[in-house]
């Protein structure tokens, strides 16, 4: 009796002690949230700083100030963009364009509507059209359309807020106090340096970022080194384009000789640019939150990095707008590792299929990968409801790791069926079984990478579109 006696007294006082440290724990919380409030009243005017005003930069200004944010956006060269020529924003991109209310940005800028795919080899060709899915609440239609045209309308009309200031100027370094960011460093347009401060610093400059390797611990991969391009001055790159690149270009409807066309008129102005991937990594710090290129880069091929920023502020936007205020650094932090979560049915799906396919999709003399890439355009033409499904998952209409990883598994199966066809000799069954670990090894890469759970739980995709894709709400 005496021992149960001791039992019950012993869990008395832990349950006490329990509770004393979570009332104590509590009291501390508040404390913290009421002295953030605090400093939010009496601090300066503004409420983000947004280092960038591309894509993501401008149409982040934009979202956050409609919400009644006071935000300062700071770029290097507010003139037009023009790295590239073109670009491709997808229908999923154009949806949430929408959702932030800048589709009108997509007028007057040239753009032209995408409604179909093409694809060749071998004197081969299909068209793919991206299908009418009654579950996508918009048009199923891209816009190709020059990337600096959509930049500077978007900069135009995130400036013509009253809550909104654009300044050109380049930031050198960010601010820090105990781990928490508190402004930029910057030199403006006079050349003068100076800073700014605010709650919460957002970094959006680029595949470029000078601020990325002191926030966070990702590395870039780089397919094609920019010194290892021919050189422009000396004619090495017309004569590169010309005889290894323009014979690769089918000639149907006058596509090798407009590519011609354009290497005599355009070479003077033509640029080269490195095509990078890199995968999302979170920043441990706080005070500042790192988006766009800066913070997850894939391969072009699918063009759909527009539409990965665009759903990550659409998914940033909301997140935020509960908060009163941005001071209380611990709550941002919470909603950001929200958002890392949230995010991954678009860029885990944009990611897995942009990758796979750079690999898939390159001509090679490895009969094994040849294979591959013969069963993915077998796949890609057959015109059933395997390439509308896949056609949805590229244009951001159905954005569903799950469903993408099925669709990898049929090409894989497609495209050994096409290895061993029409007899499983040795040899065949030898490649067919290397395309299988080849498959693999590409896929697993990416469910390390993205995380199981993100990729093979489909109540997060279905989550994501209940959220973001079944509804118009602006």
């Amino acid at each position: 009796m005496t021992m149960t006696y001791a039992w019950l007294w012993t869990l008395l006082a832990f349950v006490l002690t329990w509770m004393i440290f979570h009332l104590i724990k509590m009291k501390k919380a508040a404390t913290e949230d009421v002295e953030a409030e605090a400093e939010e009243r009496s601090d300066g005017a503004t409420d983000v700083i947004i280092v960038g005003a591309g894509v993501a930069g401008a149409s982040l200004a934009y979202a956050l100030a409609k919400d009644g944010r006071r935000v300062h956006v700071i770029e290097r060269d507010l003139k037009e963009p023009q790295r590239f020529m073109g670009e491709l924003m997808q229908a999923g991109g154009r949806f949430m364009l929408a959702q932030l209310g800048l589709e009108d940005c997509l007028e007057e800028i040239d753009a032209q509507e995408a409604k179909s795919l093409a694809i060749y080899k071998d004197g081969k060709h299909a068209t793919l059209p991206f299908p009418d899915d009654k579950k996508f609440p918009h048009e199923p239609v891209g816009r190709l359309l020059r990337n600096g045209r959509l930049v500077q309308r978007l900069r135009q009309k995130t400036a013509s807020l009253s809550n909104v200031q654009l300044e050109e100027g380049t930031v050198k370094s960010l601010i820090e106090e105990k781990g928490v960011v508190k402004g930029v460093t910057y030199k403006n347009s006079a050349g003068e340096e100076t800073t700014a401060f605010a709650p919460l610093t957002v970094v959006c400059d680029g595949c470029y970022s000078n601020l990325r390797r002191s926030l966070v611990d990702n590395n870039t991969v780089t397919e094609v080194p920019a010194d290892s391009i021919p050189s422009i001055a000396n004619g090495e790159l017309s004569t590169f384009l010309k005889k290894s690149m323009a014979p690769q270009i089918p000639e149907t409807g006058n596509l090798r000789e407009i590519f011609l066309k354009g290497i005599e008129e355009g070479l003077p102005e033509i640029k080269s640019t490195a095509t990078k991937s890199m995968s999302a990594r979170l920043c441990d710090k706080r005070g500042v939150i790192v988006l766009g290129d800066a913070f997850n880069m894939r391969h072009p091929i699918i063009a759909s990095g527009m539409m990965v920023a665009l759903s990550d502020i659409c998914i940033l936007r909301n997140l935020l707008r509960p908060l009163p205020n941005l001071s209380n650094t611990k709550r941002v932090s919470d909603i950001v590792n929200s958002f890392y979560i949230i995010r991954k049915p678009m860029s885990a799906t944009v990611n897995t299929l942009a990758s796979i396919f750079s690999q898939v999709l390159v001509a090679t003399t490895d009969e094994a990968r040849e294979g591959m890439r013969q069963g993915c355009f077998n796949y890609l033409a057959r015109g059933d409801f395997k390439t509308a499904g896949l056609m949805t998952i590229l244009g951001g209409m159905n954005p569903h790791p799950l469903t993408l990883v099925l669709h990898l598994v049929a090409i894989t199966l497609t495209s050994m069926g096409h290895l061993l066809s029409p007899f499983p000799s040795p040899r065949r069954f030898w490649h067919s079984l290397r395309l299988f670990v080849w498959a693999l090894q590409m896929l697993g890469a990416h469910l390390v990478d993205e995380g199981f759970k993100e990729m093979l739980i489909p109540t997060n995709a279905a989550r994501y579109r209940r959220t973001y894709i079944a509804t118009t709400t602006v």
